[in-house]
């Protein structure tokens, strides 16, 4: 027998072999059981905290990007009993404008790097794309699996990609986007989640938004599992962040108990469990004050 590659080694320590309509029975039982428990206010409220208000608009401009922010600057001086947001997530480009404008403390820069969303591009410029970002003040970054790479079988070129990208984030967190909806089984979540935070990410990520799925409660549970088996496994602690088509309160709702029930207490802070979206704040804070609300 062929010796195991390293990335089959580190895979060989976890179940990858996983059953999709298991998963849905699981996800559908948890949902009707678990979620209206967690209806309440003081949940929408720290949800409204996790929030990453994100703009990824081919139209963004200084200006708009500008305008963005400063709604979360108003935001703190308007509502100052509620959290605000956990970090303005826009392209690399406007690191400087969102990093140079923003005033409330404890909101994270994060930037969509590494040829987002496709990541198809040499790697030597996504290094140089995600070196820039954090020059320019990310604090955090987001990148794409390659996921051609994944479905090709190329794990040394997966992880590879992951680590130097990783290198090139210096100290800001990286969160590793695995693009859910063209992985298509549980089984290829479940290795992507594995390999991406062996190779580096101190987040994973459902998706970007640009594809035609996008997150969904079964790969969230798949993902949260990967992360406390590997929690379990190595003793580090992982975030996790659905992203794309987050429509509702609901769809929040179900991604904060899927997080409370897999991982626990733990990931209920704004650090590790994060929700990509920008329309779902404006939906959680009509909510938290009881009328609608369009601030965002």
């Amino acid at each position: 027998m062929a010796e195991l590659s390293k990335y089959e080694q580190a895979l060989a320590k976890y179940n990858v072999d996983i059953d999709d309509a298991q998963v849905a029975s699981a996800v559908r039982q948890l949902i009707a059981e678990k979620v209206p428990e967690n209806d309440t206010l003081e949940v929408k409220k720290f949800l409204m905290g996790s929030v990453e208000l994100t703009t990824l608009k081919t139209t963004d401009s200084d200006e708009s990007v500008l305008a963005f922010t400063e709604k979360v600057n108003e935001f703190e001086a308007t509502y100052p009993d509620l959290p605000h947001v956990a970090t303005i997530c826009v392209y690399p480009c406007f690191a400087k404008v969102v990093s140079q404008s923003l005033e409330v403390e404890g909101v994270e820069v994060a930037c969509v790097s590494g040829s987002f969303p496709s990541s198809q591009a040499l790697i030597e410029v996504k290094v140089a794309e995600t070196a820039f970002a954090v020059k320019d003040g990310a604090t955090e970054i987001d990148i794409v699996m390659p996921v051609g790479k994944f479905l090709s079988g190329d794990y040394e070129g997966v992880c590879d990609d992951i680590s130097e990208l990783k290198n090139a984030c210096g100290d800001a967190p990286m969160k590793v986007i695995l693009e859910t909806g063209d992985l298509k089984t549980a089984s290829n979540i479940k290795k992507a989640s594995i390999l991406s935070m062996y190779a580096g990410a101190d987040y994973i990520k459902t998706s970007t938004g640009k594809e035609k799925v996008s997150a969904t409660p079964e790969a969230a549970y798949v993902m949260c599992r990967a992360i406390k088996e590997y929690y379990d496994e190595t003793g580090i602690q992982i975030g996790f962040k659905p992203a794309g088509g987050l429509n509702t309160v609901s769809d929040a709702l179900i991604y904060y108990t899927i997080v409370k029930e897999v991982l626990g207490d733990k990931w209920l802070t704004n650090k590790w469990f994060r929700l990509g979206t920008s329309r779902l704040a404006n939906l959680l804070l009509s909510e938290v004050i009881g009328k609608e609300v369009k601030f965002f």
